[in-house]
């Protein structure tokens, strides 16, 4: 017991906080609410479930440890997207309408990850070892479905002959519904069963690290849905600070969907630029690429289906300037991945793109 208490220390701290936030405490997280009460509130809020989403990674490991990949990264993958449904999910239905705010967050992940940690990821690994290789179909297998779908999401809304730009009509999301989970549902035939073998890089075989004990499948199982459920209970009341502190500093509405990434990401963001600089270049774009096809993929169903139950419009359909670096960051990614091996100079540019996403966001 006491080394179950050890090791899981964030869980009994997770369940007080959930308990303290939905047994009333979550009336200091409204307007009103002293900043010298509300601020440490909402930092202990975010912290915990930041806490908590880095342990279901953790588990996600153990597992990934013992079944291999790709099914240990298509676990971690599906952990993730399923933090990021939920946190969207709970942000919508929080305080006042926010039609564009799955958008927003989708369009962040695509380009904090292929530009921003894919860039990062390239660099350093670029930098330790000059020239590092990958599997190049696994690669081709992500983006031959990436590009198709990041364009029908986020830029053939705004082409259709509906009332409202960027929106599409019922018949339309419907369509768009079942084409997203029919190609992420081929995808995985591939990746686990025909082709599993694109997703592995046998000049360099990832050996994945878990700092602690390996269990039973069914322990690690029980645990990474007990830290599910915190983040669950727990992201509703962060939905609140975040749309509190976006309002309030008069920010874009973008800056919500990229508070949202940044959460969700930074577990695996970290398990990535490590596998990275540890010569796994593969696991790496496993991750990443697995994350961003995810996100499309499962998230745009989900948002399209909450919203047509709540009556909420979703516009999926981005600004002119936001589809043009679309458009550039599947061509250079097409570009970057093209050989097998990567350099500095691919890390760099990919970043350079990242840094004007981070420019138009506050210039819109």
């Amino acid at each position: 017991m006491k080394q179950f208490i050890k090791e899981e220390t964030p869980l009994l701290v997770g369940i007080i906080t959930a308990g303290f936030f939905l047994g009333g405490g979550a009336r200091w997280l409204e307007a009103g609410t002293s900043l010298w009460l509300y601020i440490p509130l909402s930092l202990w809020l975010l912290g915990i479930v930041t806490w908590s989403a880095f342990c279901v990674v953790r588990h996600s490991d153990a597992l990934a440890i013992k079944l291999g990949d790709p099914y240990g990264t298509l676990i971690l993958t599906l952990s993730v997207i399923t933090l990021e449904v939920v946190v969207i999910s709970s942000v919508m239905l929080t305080g006042e309408p926010n039609p564009t705010m799955a958008r927003d967050t989708m369009f962040a992940v695509v380009m904090l990850v292929m530009n921003g940690l894919v860039g990062i990821t390239l660099l350093l690994g670029g930098w330790k070892y000059h020239i590092q290789n990958f599997n190049l179909e696994g690669v081709k297998a992500y983006l031959v479905v990436i590009i198709p779908l990041a364009l029908l999401c986020l830029v053939l809304p705004n082409f259709t002959m509906t009332g409202s730009k960027g929106a599409l009509t019922t018949g339309q999301e419907w369509v768009l519904i079942l084409i997203s989970i029919a190609l992420y549902g081929i995808f995985l035939l591939v990746q686990t069963n025909s082709h599993s073998h694109f997703f592995i890089d046998s000049d360099h075989e990832d050996h994945e690290e878990h700092h602690g004990i390996l269990h039973s499948n069914l322990y690690h199982t029980l645990l990474l849905l007990a830290y599910l459920v915190i983040v669950i209970l727990l992201a509703k009341k962060l939905a609140i600070p975040i749309e509190f502190t976006v309002s309030t500093l008069g920010a874009p509405h973008a800056l919500g969907g990229f508070v949202v990434a940044c959460l969700i990401l930074s577990p695996e963001a970290a398990g990535a630029i490590k596998a990275a600089l540890g010569n796994q270049l593969q696991r790496s774009m496993n991750i990443y690429f697995g994350s961003v096809l995810a996100t499309i993929a499962l998230t745009v169903p989900a948002v399209l289906l909450i919203g047509t139950l709540t009556g909420q419009q979703v516009i999926l359909g981005l600004s002119a300037a936001d589809m043009v670096l679309l458009a550039t960051s599947l061509l250079v990614c097409h570009v970057s991945f093209a050989s097998g091996r990567t350099n500095v100079l691919y890390g760099a540019t990919h970043l350079v793109l990242f840094v004007v996403y981070l420019m138009l966001m506050f210039e819109h």
